[in-house]
């Protein structure tokens, strides 16, 4: 059933939606804060480059969450739910950790700050499969899309906070006084989490540890299409990431400063990804997720193109403001609508792992063919770089096609 007008604006003012900001708050803080704050902080104290270096392996379990994923799904760790009872914990060991990092010396106990580092990324990574469960679970269908974007704004303004903010506090006052803001503010997410509504159980959770690793693979694989929604998940986004991992190459070529690439890249960059996503989320409530899929999806292949302009028009920075502006708001769009669609596709018994495992696979393109895109400007050119991104992003959405099919089937025998 369709959602009503007045059920939309209350979906849009609802409790639910504060704590999604809240919760996307949350999980957004520790990333550079054991990324690059962290770098920029033993980097001022001396360390060598070549053991900051080392210190991006902190960011590891990002990409492996999806092999603890199956504990959070079986197992009730405090008495608050399974959902925010993960939640809490993780909350708690990050603030923990991040006083335990202020109280550390990088000059004199360097092995023990790389260890602080792994731990909290491993909290974190933990944070991000409790927050995406919880998201899916306590949401209606209709409600993801505004959900998801939101969490989206509350990631995005934590980096901001965790990344220029952080370094501001540092040089006004100190690095440890700056980690123990960060874990202060932690208490964001620790009382949204508190006040957050527990989700319903309105599906059964796996009753044995074996359940839930071996159960979501053999329900999700055991799907019609799941190889479709698969390659979809692949390919929707890797125009995009492509053409995102050269763009500081291809300014700095094109003839702009430094300051000039940070100027827009902090403020129009950042308006337009929020308020990319905070539109797309209002879209998606009034259209659906998967027609939302489709629009922003070729505006997001669309922006990707204008940078073709840009490289042959040369450095005007009124169009290099027009075109990151552009390309900002149409990838917060299609940010949400596919953040929305994994959500929607996961199986309430186990909504962490496959959660886990899809935004695992999603990041797979960034790695594997972000390694060709260097190669493939050197090539081509820069016109012709992203007007190969723009064409790469096509498969992706072709794919919508016979997932919509899929989906009218299913609904026909249900």
């Amino acid at each position: 059933m369709n959602p009503t007008n007045a059920q939309r604006l209350r979906a849009v003012f609802s409790r639910r939606m504060l704590v999604m900001l809240l919760l996307g708050f949350a999980s957004g803080l520790p990333l550079l804060l054991i990324g690059g704050t962290l770098k920029a902080w033993l980097r001022q104290d001396g360390v060598d480059l070549t053991t900051i270096g080392f210190f991006s392996l902190a960011g590891l379990p990002y990409t492996l969450k999806f092999l603890w994923s199956p504990l959070m799904d079986r197992y009730v760790p405090i008495p608050l739910g399974r959902r925010r009872g993960w939640l809490l914990l993780c909350q708690a060991a990050l603030a923990a950790g991040f006083c335990a990092i202020a109280v550390s010396d990088p000059a004199h106990s360097l092995g023990l700050l790389a260890g602080l580092a792994v731990g909290v990324g491993i909290c974190s990574a933990s944070q991000d499969i409790a927050a995406d469960a919880y998201r899916r679970e306590v949401l209606a269908d209709a409600e993801l899309g505004l959900g998801s974007s939101l969490f989206i704004n509350g990631y995005r303004f934590a980096m901001y906070i965790s990344g220029a903010i952080a370094l501001i506090l540092a040089g006004l006052f100190s690095w440890e006084a700056t980690y123990l803001a960060m874990a202060i503010l932690m208490g964001v997410g620790m009382l949204a989490t508190v006040f957050a509504p527990e989700p319903a159980v309105d599906a059964v959770p796996p009753a044995t540890l074996a359940e839930a690793v071996i159960g979501p693979f053999r329900e999700f694989f055991g799907r019609r299409g799941a190889l479709v929604i698969l390659a979809f998940v692949l390919l929707y986004k890797i125009g995009d990431s492509m053409a995102g991992e050269m763009l500081n190459p291809f300014y700095l070529d094109l003839g702009f400063t430094l300051e000039q690439i940070g100027a827009v890249g902090k403020t129009v960059g950042l308006v337009g990804l929020l308020s990319g996503a905070t539109v797309g989320g209002l879209v998606m409530l009034w259209i659906g997720i998967r027609r939302s899929l489709w629009a922003f999806g070729l505006l997001q292949a669309a922006s990707i193109a204008s940078f073709a302009v840009l490289a042959v028009h040369g450095p005007a920075l009124w169009l290099l403001a027009v075109v990151v502006a552009l390309e900002t708001f149409t990838g917060g769009m299609g940010t949400s609508a596919y953040v929305a669609y994994m959500a929607s596709i996961t199986n309430r018994r186990f909504t962490a792992t496959q959660y886990a495992l899809l935004t695992s696979i999603m990041g797979v393109p960034r790695v594997v063919f972000g390694a060709t895109t260097g190669a493939l400007a050197a090539h081509l050119g820069w016109p012709g770089f992203f007007l190969f991104c723009t064409g790469i992003a096509v498969p992706g959405l072709l794919l919508l096609g016979p997932i919509g099919r899929l989906e009218g089937a299913q609904a026909a025998v249900a």
